[in-house]
């Protein structure tokens, strides 16, 4: 006989399957997300300008206006409780397999994390293992860099979640998709 405890425990597993499945691994980077993130056109309110982006972190969504009312919509993690950025922002740069530094910031936050930085010039070099992945949008503000990015991402399943140190991070595929599409000098605001 079945007592309540593991009857509950069974339920909550069964509601839970829907996750579970759709964090298994895929053909595209080995990840694939849930459906509500995944790639998808949506309307949107008549103000935003085409070709406007806009982040929404706390819904994990970045929106890329298409045209009057319509957006391409993807699923994004973005940074951890007060490392975010939020306000208005220009693509000021663009790079192809960016290279990489995390700042000081990171290196003192994280030093079990970032210890190979420390006290070095070193860069890491663009590639499949770089932490900004294949793509990278650079975020300036006033003329003057961020150090926010959006970008790739070598941590797949962090999409949908806030656990960055600031950037808004995309699936590989979805970040070089984003890039074709946007060009220097894209208005980005964060909400």
């Amino acid at each position: 006989m079945i007592d309540r405890r593991a009857l509950l425990t069974g339920a909550a597993a069964l509601l839970a399957a829907p996750q579970i499945v759709s964090a298994q691994t895929a053909s595209d980077g080995g990840f694939q997300l849930a459906p509500e993130l995944q790639p998808q056109m949506v309307r949107v309110r008549q103000q935003y300008a085409p070709g406007q982006i806009f982040v929404l972190p706390r819904s994990h969504f970045l929106y890329h206006i298409t045209e009057p009312g319509l957006a391409r919509r993807y699923g994004v993690g973005v940074g951890k409780a007060g490392l975010d950025f939020q306000g208005e922002a220009v693509i000021q740069v663009k790079k192809e397999w960016p290279t990489w530094r995390p700042t000081d910031e990171m290196i003192e936050r994280s030093p079990e994390a970032y210890g190979k930085f420390k006290d070095s010039d070193y860069v890491q070099p663009g590639g499949p293992s770089n932490p900004l992945g294949a793509r990278a949008l650079y975020l300036f503000k006033n003329g003057r860099d961020t150090y926010y990015r959006i970008h790739g991402t070598t941590e797949p399943q962090s999409i949908g979640r806030s656990v960055s140190n600031g950037c808004i991070r995309m699936l590989n595929a979805h970040v070089k998709e984003l890039y074709e599409q946007v060009p220097v000098g894209t208005k980005v605001t964060v909400f």
